[in-house]
């Protein structure tokens, strides 16, 4: 098999960091390169090749691809939605331009595979809630996740009329220990499990019985780069693929630590985000990414609850 040459933008996010060292350990530290507007610290800087890439700057990703002769782009870089409704031009400007530029840069330099994420803020109030379908009506109507549906026709685009082989999840609520919450809507579900370590207590900005899909880091790590090793004719969704492991609510997660730490104290303040975290599904029927390239999740709140406040 072929050497891969990877570039991870976005590599100092809350996904993109751990995404980069994974890549790292499957392809080698010297083949994995992390780009971030800002310079990186610690293991992701000192393990492999580390560049300062502005993902609105073409010229430079496209720089990039000739010093490295690169074979992968994944970029994950994005303003996510609650930071995306303060500042909507500039969401916009970051995740539709930053999206266009490294799929012309992969079209124009011949990159034989590509990765973009999309999340469930692609649907919206008129999405069916439950069990959301693969294919749905999808009318988004935050910034965000109005970029998210954009930029999947874009990419279904780029693979129809380029054969560009570009790739897409549709990220739940994204769950870790390792790096602090970047802005979204479901940080609530992160921020709780810190704040049960540190003082015992979480004050909520969601109601108590909002329910959201979910997926612990591991697993949705996991299942990006499954989704890129999966042979090209077991890819047949070039827009999104629907990607879920389990559906709660505040006060299950409460609950759940309540298993772990008896005294813990969650209360709620409920702000605009509770408006966001309405318009998205409740659960999320993923059975094309299980049929087609054999997706799993392997935790579920309880396994999930137990590591985070191991390793907090």
């Amino acid at each position: 098999m072929a050497e891969e040459k990877i570039l991870l933008i976005g590599a100092s996010g809350q996904i993109g960091a751990e995404l980069t060292m994974l890549l790292r350990a499957q392809h080698g530290n010297s083949n994995v390169v992390a780009a971030d507007i800002k310079l990186a610290e610690g293991e992701l800087l000192e393990s492999g090749p580390f560049e300062i890439l502005n993902v609105l700057d073409r010229q430079a990703i496209a720089d990039l691809a000739n010093k490295y002769k690169l074979t992968q782009i994944y970029n994950m870089a994005a303003m996510l939605s609650a930071t995306g409704e303060k500042f909507p031009q500039k969401a916009w400007q970051l995740n539709m331009d930053g999206l266009i530029n490294t799929l012309e840069v992969a079209r124009e330099k011949d990159i034989k595979r590509m990765y973009w994420p999309s999340s469930i803020a692609a649907f919206g109030p008129t999405t069916p809630k439950t069990d959301t379908p693969q294919i749905t009506v999808m009318e988004p109507n935050t910034i965000y996740g109005i970029s998210k549906q954009a930029g999947e026709r874009w990419c279904e685009w780029y693979f129809l009329k380029y054969g560009l082989d570009v790739r897409s999840l549709r990220y739940p609520g994204i769950i870790s220990y390792k790096t602090e919450p970047g802005g979204g809507t479901t940080d609530y579900a992160v921020d709780i499990y810190f704040k049960a370590k540190q003082t015992g207590k979480y004050i909520c900005y969601i109601e108590e019985n909002t329910l959201l899909p979910m997926m612990y880091m591991p697993d949705a790590i996991r299942a990006t780069v499954q989704l890129m090793d999966a042979p090209a004719d077991s890819i047949r969704v070039r827009s999104s693929y629907n990607l879920a492991a389990m559906t709660f609510s505040p006060k299950m997660v409460g609950d759940a630590i309540k298993k772990h730490i008896p005294d813990f104290e969650l209360t709620y303040d409920v702000d605009f985000r509770q408006k966001i975290a309405e318009t998205w599904p409740g659960s999320i029927d993923d059975s094309y990414a299980r049929a087609e390239w054999g997706w799993k999740h392997e935790y579920d709140l309880d396994k999930m609850t137990a590591d985070m406040l191991e390793n907090i």
